[in-house]
């Protein structure tokens, strides 16, 4: 058994060999220099002037800008740091990172413990970009959280990060969503995952997946054990089969360490209901089902009643934008008011549902305390659901923070106003004030068993 080191900025990296394989036991300050370390700061910023130096190549102004900001944490050493350079930041002027700049940072970055998340968000990076960062990833040891969510990168792009993540062994968060890699791109992350067994969350969606790569994802995600999130959202389908649905409830019947999975937008009818609702009474490791945007009809809603009837574990159910309407609603409510005792959130926002079946809803969070959030605008209110709803607000049975709507009162009439609160409302974007410092606006992110940073709920 040998033992490998290596340093950086102060930092000693103790490894064990086991078996052929490296196992990170911590991060060691060296002895003699932890006074040293602790009294001098980084400076990315001044590491970056350099590498634009000896790359001729000029300095990106926002870069340099987060950078010096960076340097100025006092947090660095201890916790490590996410680097926020997001293209669509609306605090500071922003100048779009590009192929070129990326090249930049990552040899600026490379050798940096201390950096541990790097968003770069609504960017213009390409598939050169790609390979700047493919490069990156096969190198770099200690980044968790990388965000490439609405860049330029294509097929080719997605090919390169996929083969550095073979090689990974410490990335646990990607988001590639929005780079239209498409069906091929959505391969080569299936071939990753056969071999990667690092990574936990993964998110695709909008990226013009296909049906070849939504199976090839499903199947290898029954041997994959270390994903515990992916989202699916909006792949290109053209057949009215379901047969991406099919494959990913066979999936759900043979996986259990997959907790959450995002599957809005894949047209998902009758018989995809069915089918994933069959395979969940099976599963009991998935907690967030997220089903938005599809074409639930009431008659599909009888198999999700008959799962909350049977199934133990799923904690987050969101049916945003389908078409479930007052007897959906009822088949719910019945479920929840009888039988289930795990659901804690419920999204049923735009489905066509009228007084009827909201106060049927409302009526069922009187006698199941477990149901904490409930999401209800967009459909038909009467003075009955208003009153409803302002009931359990009043009566403290439902948090303001923990729903979408808000009572008031004209002429001695009570209405509902929207607010602004969801599961993930700031899914695609960010307020213009900055980071949000509560959840109400992202509940999923404080109920979900995995969060923006993987800390598992307990």
């Amino acid at each position: 058994m040998g033992s490998k080191w290596s340093t950086g900025q102060g930092f000693a990296r103790c490894w064990t060999r086991q078996g052929g394989s490296q196992s990170r036991i911590s991060f060691l300050v060296l002895e003699g220099l932890a006074t040293d370390v602790m009294s001098v700061l980084p400076d990315l910023h001044q590491q970056y002037l350099q590498a634009c130096q000896k790359l001729s190549q000029p300095e990106n102004p926002f870069i340099a800008y987060m950078l010096q900001e960076a340097d100025k944490n006092d947090k660095i050493w201890t916790k490590g740091i996410t680097l926020r350079i997001a293209g669509n930041n609306r605090l500071v002027p922003v100048q779009r990172v590009t192929d070129e700049d990326l090249q930049a940072l990552a040899a600026t970055l490379q050798n940096t413990v201390f950096v541990t998340g790097l968003d770069l968000r609504y960017n213009v990076l390409t598939d050169d970009g790609a390979k700047h960062m493919a490069e990156f990833l096969q190198e770099n040891s200690t980044l968790r959280y990388l965000n490439l969510m609405f860049n330029d990168i294509g097929t080719s792009g997605a090919e390169l990060i996929a083969r550095a993540l073979q090689r990974n062994e410490t990335l646990l968060y990607l988001r590639m969503t929005g780079n239209k890699i498409g069906n091929k791109g959505g391969m080569f992350f299936a071939s990753m995952l056969q071999i990667n067994s690092v990574l936990e969350k993964l998110d695709l969606g909008d990226c013009d997946l296909g049906t070849q790569s939504l199976i090839a994802i499903a199947t290898v995600l029954t041997q994959n054990k270390s994903v515990k999130a992916i989202n699916l959202n909006r792949p290109l389908l053209y057949s009215q089969e379901e047969e991406s649905t099919v494959h990913i409830a066979l999936m759900l019947k043979r996986t259990s360490s997959l907790v959450e999975l995002h599957l809005c937008k894949h047209e998902m009818k009758n018989f995809g209901v069915e089918r994933l609702c069959e395979a969940l009474y099976e599963n009991c490791s998935l907690r967030y089902l997220d089903l938005s945007c599809n074409k639930i009809t009431r008659d599909d809603v009888k198999f999700l009643g008959e799962l909350l009837k049977r199934n133990q574990t799923l904690q987050i159910l969101d049916l945003n934008s389908n078409r479930i309407e007052d007897d959906g609603a009822i088949y719910l409510s019945e479920a929840l008011a009888l039988c289930n005792r795990t659901l804690q959130a419920l999204s049923v926002a735009s489905n066509n549902v009228s007084g009827k079946g909201l106060v049927a809803l409302s009526d069922a969070m009187k006698t199941n305390m477990e149901l904490s959030y409930i999401y209800i605008w967009g459909n038909k209110f009467d003075e009955a659901t208003c009153m409803a709803f302002s009931e359990l607000i009043q009566t403290g049975r439902l948090k303001p923070s923990c729903t979408d709507v808000e009572p008031y009162e004209v002429d001695g009439h009570i209405h509902l106003a929207e607010v602004s609160h969801g599961l993930k409302k700031h899914y695609y974007w960010t307020p213009s004030f900055g980071e949000m410092k509560n959840k109400d606006a992202n509940a999923s992110l404080a109920i979900g068993a995995v969060s923006e940073y993987l800390q598992k709920k307990q």
